[in-house]
């Protein structure tokens, strides 16, 4: 699943940066931001889902 900067989320979470790692939380229906650490557009998965067992 990845994510791009600019996109809406589909789903609430923390989204990890494809590129330094870091995470950065999205809700449902916000614009995804570009990475706050290293300004990359790119996220390459999700986690922490409200309601999802892991």
């Amino acid at each position: 699943m990845a994510a791009h900067a600019g996109e809406k989320a589909q789903e609430s979470g923390d989204f990890r940066c494809a590129h330094c790692h870091q995470r950065v939380h999205v809700t449902k229906g916000k614009t995804i931001p570009s990475c706050p650490h290293c300004g990359h557009k790119t996220y390459d998965t999700r986690e922490n889902e409200p309601g999802r067992r892991s």
